[in-house]
């Protein structure tokens, strides 16, 4: 193999595997000499998960218990013990997440081998209220039990070094669902022929606030206001339809879409557009030369987009103002579509992503 490969075998614990994280494991365990295991379960009903498939990576299935609920909850996943001494790894990838109780034993059976143990998170934003101390306490105990960090972004890194964890030994692998795009940019029309068209992709929840994009296009001009597509499925699903029959009856519910299916909805589209928090699909959109809105969020939107390519919102109200700044100028959004697909061809994708982890993994077993 090629040095940017990992030559041992690799464990890697998950409390569930979302189908959007799936090429990555595979492009991973690609990278892995000696193989890749991934050991994850199933995610609570109200979730609205579908768990992915792996073709490379070998998928051992967990036995989740999920305990309480919102800020109280907890995951016990059984048989991570079991799987650690049949699969052996020479390393193992674990989410740093303290509430997932099985974890601590996980870290213990590895050291006792004398083999690494990589934390993956998103950060550590600073806490406050009576407990503050105890609970930053317990949280740097925590990540200090592992060789080293890995996290989706700036922010997250810098969250963790001041918390106190060694910044020498965090790395940053930007969060990718897509591989560097193997296709040309699509063409767009310089000048618009009829409405623009907005896409939104991804779960219908409540946090990606789609309430917020339908509010906001019924808000604006008539001779602004586009075709909004809104492809996904999800608990909110009929609240929203209900919603928009309300107060843009021209929205479309495609329903759901993966691959090759989303491939025309996003070379046509004019605006890729995430009011609320996570969305993975916004990298695959800019793959497809999309200029970008995005919500406030974990700090992994603070690399993928910038004003260069796209707007982040400040606050919920900001948005009928960048929708009308965004579609009131054609021009720039070719220019800023373009500057998408160039991040995500250079800078943002899951071979990017691989190389990192393949790093960070080597530094630990040299």
């Amino acid at each position: 193999m090629a040095d940017n490969s990992y030559h041992g075998k690799l464990g890697v614990q998950q409390r569930v595997l979302p189908p959007y994280r799936a090429a990555f494991f595979d492009k991973l365990a690609s990278a892995c000499e000696a193989g890749l295991s991934v050991f994850a379960g199933y995610p609570r009903p109200d979730e609205a998960i579908v768990s992915g498939k792996l073709n490379t990576a070998a998928y051992v299935k967990a036995h989740n218990l999920h305990l309480l609920s919102g800020p109280l909850y907890l995951c016990w996943q059984k048989g991570l013990s079991n799987w650690l001494a049949q699969w052996n790894p020479d390393a193992l990838i674990v989410e740093a997440n303290p509430r997932y109780l099985a974890t601590p034993a996980a870290l213990r059976w590895m050291k006792h081998q004398g083999r690494p143990v990589l934390g993956w998170g998103l950060g550590a934003p600073p806490l406050n209220g009576v407990l503050s101390s105890f609970r930053r306490n317990r949280r740097l105990s925590f990540i200090l039990q592992f060789d080293a960090l890995i996290t989706y972004s700036q922010r997250g890194a810098d969250e963790y070094a001041a918390l106190g964890y060694p910044a020498a030994k965090i790395f940053i692998a930007p969060n990718a669902a897509a591989p560097r795009p193997a296709w040309l940019m699509p063409i767009r029309p310089a000048v618009l022929d009829g409405k623009p068209t907005i896409l939104f992709v991804g779960r219908l929840q409540i946090r990606k606030r789609v309430d917020l994009l339908l509010q906001a296009c019924s808000a604006l001009p008539e001779n602004l206001q586009p075709q909004l597509i809104i492809i996904g499925d999800g608990p909110e699903r009929a609240a929203l339809e209900y919603l928009a029959a309300r107060i843009y009856p021209s929205a479309v519910f495609p329903g759901v879409r993966h691959a090759a299916e989303l491939v025309p909805y996003y070379s046509s589209a004019d605006l890729f557009v995430l009011p609320g928090s996570g969305g993975l699909a916004v990298q695959e959109a800019m793959a497809y030369g999309l200029p970008i809105i995005m919500g406030q969020g974990d700090g992994t939107n603070n690399d993928l987009v910038s004003p260069k390519n796209g707007w982040q919102m400040p606050d919920p109200g900001a948005l009928v103002g960048l929708l009308r700044e965004a579609l009131s100028d054609v021009s720039r959004l070719r220019v800023m579509g373009a500057e998408s697909y160039r991040i995500v061809s250079e800078e943002i994708n899951l071979e990017k992503m691989v190389a990192v982890f393949v790093t960070a993994l080597n530094g630990l077993t040299a």
